[in-house]
C-alpha cells in the first residue's frame, strides 16, 4: 500500500492551509443548543456536556477501499482525517486524565462515521452534522467540492459550554491531539 492509498499516512507534499480568518469570531461563543446523532446511536445534547470538551471537526474520513474525491489531496487541509482521528485515539487516555471529553465531528452520515469508528477502533464517538446545524450556528468554514459541503478542519475547546480555544488551520492533522494536550496542560 503506497502513501496515496494508505489513509493512515499523510503523503508528502500536501498543500498547507492558510489562516483565512474564518474562525477568528469563535472565541467566547457558547456551544449551540443542538442535539446531534452520535455513532453510539443516541442524540447528544451539546449543552448538557459540562466541564472541558474537545470537538475536532474534520472534512471526511475516507471509508476503507473507497477512493477519495478527485483532487482531494490538492485542497489545502482536506487530507488527513484518518491520521487526525488516530492521533486523538492514541492520546485519548491522556485527555481523559485531564477530565476532557472528546468528540469528532463531520458532515458525513452517522453510518459512514460508524464504519470509521469501528475500523479505526476509536474510543470516543463521532457526531454527524449532516444537516449543517452546528456548522451554521457557529459559522464554521467549509470546503465546497462538487456541490458537497465538508467542514474545514478546526478543533474547538469548550469550558462549561464556552469556546476558550480553537485550532485553525490544523496542520499537520496527525499532530493536532498533541497540540491540544500541550494547551490543556
Amino acid at each position: 500500500m503506497n502513501d496515496q492509498t494508505n489513509l493512515e499516512i499523510l503523503p508528502p507534499g500536501l498543500p498547507v492551509p492558510k489562516d483565512d480568518g474564518a474562525c477568528h469570531h469563535l472565541s467566547g461563543l457558547m456551544i449551540p443548543d443542538l442535539a446531534l446523532r452520535g455513532t453510539h446511536g443516541e442524540l447528544v445534547q451539546l449543552t448538557s456536556i459540562k466541564g472541558r470538551l474537545v470537538i475536532y471537526c474534520y472534512p471526511m474520513t475516507g471509508p476503507a477501499e473507497v477512493p477519495l474525491p478527485e483532487g482531494w489531496d490538492a485542497i489545502p487541509g482536506a487530507r488527513g482525517c484518518t491520521p487526525q482521528a488516530c492521533s486523538f485515539r492514541d492520546h485519548y487516555q491522556e485527555l481523559k486524565q485531564l477530565n476532557t471529553q472528546v468528540y469528532g465531528m463531520s458532515t458525513q452520515s452517522t453510518a459512514d462515521q460508524l464504519e470509521s469508528k469501528e475500523r479505526l477502533h476509536l474510543p470516543f464517538d463521532l457526531l454527524s452534522d449532516e444537516n449543517l446545524e452546528f456548522t451554521k450556528a457557529l459559522n464554521l468554514p467549509l470546503h465546497l467540492v462538487d456541490e458537497l459541503k465538508f467542514l474545514k478542519r478546526v478543533t474547538l475547546i469548550f469550558e462549561d459550554g464556552v469556546i476558550t480555544k480553537y485550532f485553525y488551520p490544523v496542520f499537520p492533522p496527525d499532530k493536532n491531539a498533541e497540540e491540544v494536550l500541550a494547551y490543556l496542560r
